[in-house]
C-alpha cells in the first residue's frame, strides 16, 4: 500500500479513513511511508464561533501521521498513536486545510511524524507532531 489509497479498505482490510475521518471529510492525496498529504473541509469541522476546531486539526494530523506510520510498519503490523501535540497558529473559516505529514523517525517500534496544516492560501494553521507505537497486528 504505497500508492495513494482509495476510500475503500485495502486488500488486508485496513481502512485508512475510519468512521471519524469519513465524517470529517478527510481525503488522502498522497501516501508513502515518508510523506502523507491529505485535506479536509473547514465547513462542518468548526467550533461555535465558526473557526476550524482545534480538535479537527488534531484529527487530521493524527490521521495522516498514523497512515504514514502504518505504511512504515508494513504488512502484519499496526500503528497505535501514543502521543500528539499541536500548536494552533491561526484560524481558518472557509475552504479546506491541507496537512503534510513528514516522517522524522522510522524505527522498528516507534515512528514519529511532523505534520504541517495550511489553509487554501498556504498560511500555516497548525503544526503537530505524532508518535506511534508499532506492534504486530492482533491475530484474528
Amino acid at each position: 500500500m504505497t500508492d495513494t489509497p482509495g476510500a475503500e479498505p485495502d486488500d488486508a482490510g485496513f481502512d485508512i479513513y475510519g468512521d471519524l475521518g469519513r465524517a470529517m471529510g478527510i481525503e488522502l492525496v498522497e501516501a508513502t511511508p515518508e510523506r502523507v498529504v491529505g485535506r479536509m473541509p473547514v465547513k462542518g469541522n468548526t467550533q461555535p464561533y465558526g473557526l476550524l476546531h482545534g480538535g479537527a486539526s488534531c484529527v487530521l494530523a493524527e490521521s495522516l501521521g498514523s497512515t504514514g506510520a502504518a505504511l512504515h510498519a508494513g504488512e502484519g503490523r499496526i500503528a497505535v498513536g501514543v502521543e500528539i501535540n499541536a500548536t494552533h497558529h491561526r484560524s481558518a473559516t472557509e475552504g479546506h486545510v491541507t496537512g503534510v505529514a513528514t516522517r522524522v523517525h522510522g524505527g522498528r517500534t516507534l515512528a514519529t511524524y511532523d505534520i504541517v496544516i495550511t489553509d487554501d492560501r498556504g498560511r500555516r494553521v497548525c503544526t503537530a507532531r505524532l508518535t506511534c507505537m508499532l506492534r504486530d497486528a492482533p491475530a484474528n
